[in-house]
């Protein structure tokens, strides 16, 4: 396909991320992303584009669309095409969204990312650089796991002073065991994970980094004190366990992306929805409620499905809901009370309307 740089959509220490526009306005042409880097530095981007192309196709991981050279401005540039992600990434999501996630929100792209890891870890890969940015949105719901650059074979070990001076990855995603000996196996993908959760749901490194920190000092804490990445209070239970079994200091205890897919946190099927699905609806009068959507009406008490409630966050936990001595709900709230974490108290019978 003869293409032309289409506008920017990112840059980093590689190179640049430009849209592929076909030459002749040739419409057919699937969406695409070109990463670019001068030959001499391409040896990140070749590697990324062999492993993509030896793993295969997975709905939750990135796919590679080809590669060529071009000389431009006098020098010769490698690319390597890819699928474009017109939403952008996740870190763009977050920071969209105000700083913070809706738990369930977190659980799905959670979900869609260990799923991505799975099908990785089972081809015998790891990708050693899991975080916010390297996470794709697609228009279409999808969650892409991308930026495979600093991805190797899971157990595969450099030699001499390249192992002693390797580094991979973002450092406040680091694993304890990355900092102390530069392993990266599979389980430093679980452990930068939970990192990225945390990130999901308040906006903010799972470490408390603050600028002018001494980078050692916090690599030192990461590697060897017995301080763990802090999990927000707001979390659900279930949550705040999930997150227990990726900061597991050692790998080997380490949960497994096959294990986590198994974990109640990612239990809950796709029907759960965050309240900004509902922007257009009327707003909850019971700020521990979210809202799931349900297939058919029940007909009577016992055809009432299994519904799963959904966590609340920070401000809706610390709210009350008000006695039923001082507040008789609607019906709408009563249904809503369904959803919630607790169960419905309705002990008033007077407050009942008899049908039939």
């Amino acid at each position: 396909m003869e293409w032309v740089r289409g506008d920017m959509l990112g840059c980093g220490s590689f190179g640049t991320v430009n849209l592929v526009v076909p030459k002749n306005g040739f419409s057919k042409s699937p969406s695409m992303a070109v990463k670019s880097c001068q030959l001499i530095d391409s040896v990140s981007l070749k590697k990324e584009k062999e492993l993509l192309d030896r793993i295969g196709s997975c709905p939750q991981i990135i796919r590679c669309l080809g590669g060529d050279y071009t000389v431009e401005k006098g020098g010769k540039l490698y690319n390597l095409f890819l699928e474009f992600a017109d939403k952008g990434s996740l870190a763009d999501q977050v920071k969209k969204s105000g700083g913070n996630l809706m738990e369930p929100d977190v659980r799905r792209y959670a979900r869609s990312i260990l799923k991505g890891l799975r099908f990785l870890h089972s081809k015998g890969f790891v990708h050693c650089d899991i975080k916010l940015q390297n996470i794709l949105l697609f228009g279409n719901g999808d969650v892409k796991i991308a930026d495979f650059g600093l991805a190797k074979r899971n157990g595969e070990e450099e030699e001499g002073e390249q192992r002693r001076l390797e580094i991979r990855g973002t450092p406040l995603n680091m694993a304890p065991e990355s900092v102390n000996e530069n392993v990266y196996d599979s389980a430093v993908d679980i452990w930068a994970l939970g990192c990225a959760i945390v990130e999901m749901f308040t906006g903010k490194p799972a470490w408390n980094f603050k600028p002018g920190t001494n980078m050692a000092a916090l690599l030192i804490k990461i590697g060897v004190g017995d301080e763990l990445p802090g999990i927000p209070h707001e979390l659900s239970e279930e949550g705040k366990e999930f997150l227990g079994k990726c900061f597991v200091k050692d790998p080997k205890k380490r949960w497994t992306a096959e294990m986590l897919l198994e974990h109640p946190f990612m239990a809950a099927d796709g029907a759960i929805v965050s309240m900004n699905r509902f922007e257009e609806e009327e707003e909850s009068t019971s700020p521990r409620c979210s809202f799931e959507e349900f297939s058919a009406s029940p007909k009577c008490p016992f055809e009432f499905p299994d519904w799963v409630s959904t966590p609340s966050t920070a401000s809706s936990q610390s709210s009350s809901v008000p006695s039923f001595s001082s507040y008789i709900p609607s019906p709408l709230d009563r249904i809503r009370e369904l959803a919630c974490d607790e169960a419905a108290n309705w002990p008033v019978s007077d407050s009942w309307i008899a049908l039939r």
